[in-house]
């Protein structure tokens, strides 16, 4: 799995940098700039040490992760 960023333009999602192989399949996460979450700085810290520590964790294939979710739908 890998993550790559774009632009929707003409309805098209435009990738930043490099392509991907036709068939691949996508998922299309949305962020919205105008909008924004403001932290507290306690919840901000928080926030930052479980980011932290989910990088710690050895985690499993994009591949594995579907699998495991087509199990329940």
């Amino acid at each position: 799995m890998q993550v790559v960023k774009g632009t929707v333009i003409g309805g098209k999602v435009i990738l930043d940098r490099g392509s991907l192989p036709e068939g691949a399949e996508v998922g299309v996460f949305v962020t919205n700039e105008e909008r924004s979450v403001r932290l507290s700085p306690v919840l901000q810290r928080e926030l930052e040490a479980a980011l932290d520590e989910a990088d710690k964790e050895e985690g499993i294939s994009a591949e594995e992760l579907f699998a495991e979710l087509r199990k329940y739908g």
